[in-house]
């Protein structure tokens, strides 16, 4: 493989790690995003997912893609198909980010972005993250530092919290060679816990008191739209707490280890590379 590789969302918490470890191992890397400005050393592009005339100068010239659901958006039914069949018209192999336990049910839109995906023709690689560990930040910092807790509505479930850097070496593993081709894989870290645990942690790293608050749905919604997340993506994150509840996110797998060679990261790991922005 000698073409270019085009990463959607490069400017995200996954998109922006995942640039920069392509462009490490030599890669040629085009970075879509909304700016199109360079990223991480990458030529940039504009691409917006609402607007499939972006499409075509994005693709061009591309031979591999890593596509994603931007951030706060919803819609995957709607909007990943159109991208999908544009990479398979042009024959460019796609490495598409999903969720976590997906193939449940077939009903699940991710699930049939995948279908659409698996059906398409192109070689493609499937990875379904678990909870990011880095929501921690994302959107449960600013309960830390207003009132040092994390409130969500999780109960007593457990998750095996990835971090995000695990996922971009994932996906560069994933797009740099075909011996990966044709397969789901659960993205995991080593570890299930709680939030109660996650926050004693970040507790411990950061030298003030963080505690879990277990709350119900519209609480958290309330919470989130309060911090300044749109009301139908706050419903959408309150949602999938559902299998939390469950217990489905407890799964551990070592589909990490497998793609990258290294040993997934702790949770406990990403506390300490992060307690300087916790305690920001």
């Amino acid at each position: 493989m000698t073409g270019k590789i085009l990463v959607l969302g490069a400017t995200g918490n996954v998109g922006r790690p995942l640039v920069r470890a392509l462009v490490a191992k030599g890669e040629a890397v085009r970075a879509a995003s909304r700016d199109g400005k360079p990223v991480e050393g990458a030529d940039g592009v504009v691409f917006n997912i609402l607007d499939p005339m972006t499409f075509p100068a994005a693709f061009d010239g591309v031979d591999r893609a890593f596509v994603m659901m931007p951030g706060g958006y919803t819609e995957a039914k709607a909007l990943l198909p159109p991208v999908i069949e544009a990479a398979a018209s042009r024959g460019v192999k796609v490495v598409f980010q999903s969720v976590l336990g997906v193939d449940a049910d077939e009903s699940i839109p991710y699930r049939q972005v995948e279908i659409a995906l698996e059906k398409s023709g192109t070689p493609y690689v499937i990875l379904r993250p678990n909870w990011f560990t880095d929501n921690f930040i994302n959107y449960w910092k600013p309960g830390i530092d207003a009132a040092g807790v994390i409130a969500v509505p999780a109960a007593d479930g457990k998750s095996s919290f990835i971090d995000v850097r695990d996922i971009a070496d994932s996906a560069a593993a994933a797009l740099t060679t075909d011996r990966f081709d044709g397969k789901a894989f659960n993205l995991t870290g080593p570890q299930a816990l709680g939030y109660a645990e996650a926050a004693a942690l970040i507790s411990e790293a950061i030298g003030k008191p963080v505690a879990y608050q277990a709350i119900d749905d519209d609480a958290f919604v309330d919470n989130l739209v309060g911090a300044g997340v749109p009301e139908v993506y706050a419903r959408f994150l309150a949602s999938i707490f559902y299998p939390v509840r469950q217990g489905w996110t407890a799964v551990v797998t070592a589909d990490v280890p497998t793609l990258t060679g290294h040993p997934a990261r702790t949770v406990a790991a990403w506390v300490k590379d992060n307690a300087a922005t916790l305690k920001g």
